[in-house]
């Protein structure tokens, strides 16, 4: 209690006589044992505060009321200079919505933003300023004249102005404002300006409305006047034409104002610096460059001769008000004191670079990521530790209620179904964006593909029992069931690896035990479901908690490495169908040709295909067959420009390539484009969220216009099942005997565990914190509802589908919302994902109805 803080720094030539001061501190320990007293009045006893950082945390602790709520700060520096060598006017040199930017020195433009860097001496000389300086907190004034008046009394009460000057001091605080965009608007041709101005007259009012406390009428000269109760803007109007829109979008909802003046002039012996904060903001015509209400003033004017002096220490109070810590103390200082408290903390945590190792001229860039300051807001206990990181050391990797055992036969469940259903209309009304369009078409696009693809691989594996037209109707019904009831409708059902090696020892299992293998897969299908619903009811989701982070990143990346196997697989397979002569002779080319010509000794299989087809060795025309008919009369390719199966085909292979990483590339950047300095920034959106789909339509234009006949997607022209011998209706018995509905549950057993790690894995890599998700989610929904609908896939001998990895981490990062209101240099914050059912729904809608749209697709 005893002890006193002493500063040391430079002598700083501003301030009051030392005998004041001594006097002022000799009244310290009584004003603290007041406060104290108060502060036990409250039912809270204030701690002994040993460093500036506790205080600040004290004062960040108190409770707020209405007048001192922190709001975003935009902060602008003018400066008093002469106008065409003739009179004086304030002007504007600098503005802060989150990093610095400056009028460069031709006067014609803003500079990059640019982390501010400040120098020592400018930072205690404004410590001095505050603290022997004039500081009103709380002044009820509604115009810049009131304002003046009441700063210039309290500065000539105090003794720091005198009367004799009064007018000189207040006239120059008065002048006028001349802001940078005013000749940025200036300088447009008319035409220009006037089509400018109509737009932002019809559609920007609704951007003051929303920064300006209160409400605003709109006129029809485009000038707004207040009339609202939230904050006095009394003779304040605002010109629309004079005003940078684009600037305006980027200063978030609610932000108020901080306008830093300093200048020199010839009347003043010494400086007079004034902190003024204003009860409640108000809106200050002329003065702010954009009309948000002015919470903050800080003048600093002095005599001739030390203008770059007065700068730097502009420029360290703007800065410091873009301070997360000192612009929450700014608005919830009681006295000067604690003003000091928030400038000493600050300094505690400023980094100091030696002159002679750095250029000071360097602009550092903005950060990706800054990192949060709330670590300085927070008390820190004795062992070092705090409280918000005891609190997330004690949440589990996926605590929450939705991996809770309940206890009770579907216990789990039922809270999944009270979770969701109050969110049931929003997850369709939530889908009214532009965003969900383009995720739709490029997620389409996405899942066809390895649809057709699956179907055509396990048609290949069962001897197309169960091929492409399958795959595509099962898709379909699946993915509709699931976006329409599942817990979590971001996840994207889709066939997957180990489900086709199942498929593929099931297949050979019947056909060498001379098993039905339709009526086989029904029966394990059946076991399967029920046991995935036995699970539901155990609440076995719950398991999912013990899932690690490892385990999470090991599976995706072998999802993800598997995916970009098959990619290069099939752009290598393509090498060895379309081979390419890789000892060409460009000068014999003209020598070149390939025939074909009867087998020298035909194997047996070779005659019995010819009788089949009553042909013979004589009368085949060798010489006139097509490659398609060498191939089935089984002929051999001879000449210089043959492979192993046919004519050398270069441009198939090569242009494939040219499509492959064109594609791939193109997306890229387009995904990218929102960043980029091109187009106005709804246009550089929407081109970023449409990358996929808009690279997919190019590349199929360029490739239907270049002719090469690459090979294309082969989709089923009708809707009925591959295989005659076979309805959409599976007998679970069929022709095998009726043990094997019983021995079918033990294969069953191994698909339930397969069907649930692929499944949950899957879920908890979507439902992840950092996803920001808000209408939480349904393990054990999601999991009833992959068991029912791979029962009903199994009645109907369609494949079965659960989550897709790779595929829905590309539907959640396609529904990502960023901030549209950031700061010049910042980077857009992550709010979460737009959480909806539609997406999901129109993707395998789709699906189904791409059978009837064959001829589009090919």
């Amino acid at each position: 209690k005893g002890h006193r803080a002493v500063y040391i720094g430079v002598h700083v030539p501003f301030g009051k006589q030392g005998r004041r001061r001594h006097r002022h501190r000799g009244h310290r320990h009584h004003r603290r044992k007041k406060e104290k007293e108060t502060d036990r009045e409250d039912g809270r006893e204030s701690p002994s505060y040993d460093t500036p950082s506790q205080r600040v945390q004290f004062i960040l602790g108190t409770e707020d009321d209405d007048e001192h709520i922190p709001h975003d700060l935009f902060t602008e520096m003018d400066e008093l200079c002469f106008r065409d060598g003739e009179e004086y006017e304030w002007k504007e040199t600098a503005r802060w919505l989150k990093f610095e930017e400056d009028v460069e020195d031709g006067g014609d433009r803003w500079s990059k933003p640019y982390v501010a860097t400040l120098s020592l001496h400018s930072l205690f000389e404004l410590r001095s300023c505050i603290l022997n300086g004039t500081v009103m907190l709380d002044m009820r004034a509604n115009t810049l004249d009131e304002i003046a008046d009441m700063v210039l009394d309290n500065m000539i009460a105090s003794g720091q102005l005198d009367e004799s000057i009064r007018e000189n001091v207040r006239e120059a605080l008065l002048k006028r404002h001349h802001h940078q965009n005013e000749k940025k608007f200036s300088n447009r041709i008319p035409l220009v300006r006037s089509f400018a101005d109509i737009g932002k007259k019809h559609s920007d009012p609704h951007l003051l409305e929303r920064n300006a406390p209160g409400n605003l009428d709109t006129g029809k000269s485009g000038d707004v006047k207040g009339t609202g109760t939230g904050g006095s803007r009394e003779n304040s109007t605002v010109d629309f034409s004079k005003v940078d829109m684009n600037f305006m979008r980027k200063i978030p909802s609610g932000a108020e104002a901080s306008n830093v003046l300093v200048g020199e002039v010839d009347f003043l012996e010494r400086p007079i610096i004034a902190f003024v904060r204003l009860s409640p903001a108000v809106l200050l015509s002329g003065l702010t460059e954009v009309p948000v209400p002015t919470r903050f003033l800080f003048l600093l004017l002095g005599p001739a001769g030390k203008a770059p002096q007065y700068h730097e220490i502009g420029r360290s109070i703007a800065t410091l008000m873009t301070d997360d810590v000192f612009h929450d103390v700014a608005y919830k200082a009681k006295d000067r004191n604690d003003l000091l408290s928030g400038i000493d903390e600050f300094l505690d945590q400023v980094t100091v670079l030696p002159p002679g190792e750095w250029d000071p001229s360097i602009r550092i860039e903005p950060p990706k990521s800054v990192p949060s300051q709330e670590k300085r807001k927070v008390p820190k206990f004795p062992n070092g530790s705090t409280p918000t990181g005891e609190t997330l050391k004690e949440e589990g990797h996926h605590a929450g209620p939705e991996l809770e055992r309940t206890g009770r036969l579907f216990g789990g469940l039922i809270l999944d179904i009270q979770r969701k259903a109050p969110f049931f209309l929003s997850d369709f009304k939530d889908a009214l964006s532009l965003q969900c369009l383009a995720s739709i078409l490029f997620l389409y696009c996405a899942c066809m593909s390895p649809v057709i693809t699956f179907g055509g691989l396990l048609g290949e594996a069962t001897q197309g029992r169960i091929s492409a037209i399958e795959s595509l109707f099962g898709a379909s019904l699946t993915g509709i069931a699931y976006s329409l009831f599942a817990g979590q409708p971001l996840t994207i059902l889709g066939s997957t690896g180990p489900v086709l090696v199942f498929e593929k020892i099931l297949f050979k299992f019947c056909r060498d035990y001379g098993l039905s293998y339709l009526s086989l897969r029904t029966s394990i299908g059946l076991w399967t479901a029920f046991l995935c619903i036995v699970l539901v009811a155990t609440d076995a989701s719950s398991l999912v908690c013990y899932i690690t982070r490892f385990t999470e990143e090991a599976f995706a990346a072998l999802i993800c490495i598997i995916f970009i196997y098959e990619a290069l697989e099939k752009l290598f397979h393509l090498g060895e169908v379309y081979a390419f002569n890789m000892h060409n002779d460009l000068n014999k080319l003209t020598l070149y040709s390939c025939v074909c010509s009867e087998p020298e000794k035909p194997s047996n299989e070779t005659l019995q295909a010819w009788r089949n087809m009553n042909k013979s060795v004589e009368n085949i025309a060798w010489s006139n067959l097509t490659v398609s008919e060498c191939v089935e009369f089984r002929g051999v390719f001879h000449g210089s420009a043959c492979s192993h199966h046919g004519p050398y085909i270069p441009d198939v292979l090569f242009w494939s390539v040219i499509l492959f990483f064109t594609t791939f590339f193109l997306s890229s950047f387009l995904k990218q484009f929102k960043t980029k300095r091109y187009f106005p920034t709804k246009v550089r959106s929407t081109i970023s969220d449409f990358a996929v789909f808009l690279t997919i339509v190019v590349m199929v234009l360029i490739d239907y216009l270049v002719g090469v006949p690459s090979p294309k997607l082969h989709v089923p022209e009708k809707f009925e099942p591959t295989r005659k011998d076979r309805g959409w209706f599976i007998d679970p018995l069929g022709s095998n005997p009726w043990w094997t509905l019983l021995i079918a549950a033990l294969p069953a057993l191994l698909c339930t565990i397969l069907i649930f790690m692929d499944q949950q894995i899957t879920a908890v890599i979507i439902n992840r914190k950092e996803h920001k998700l808000k209408k939480g989610c349904g393990y054990h929904l999601d999991l009833l509802m992959v068991g029912i609908m791979l029962g009903i896939c199994s009645i109907m001998g369609l494949p079965w589908f659960v989550a897709a990895t790779v595929l829905s981490i590309s539907h959640v990062n396609s529904l990502k919302v960023e901030s549209e209101c950031s700061a010049p240099g910042e980077q857009p914050k992550f709010l979460g994902i737009r959480e909806q059912r539609v997406t999901g729904l129109m993707i395998f809608v789709l699906m189904g109805l791409s059978v009837f749209m064959t001829s589009v697709l090919k």
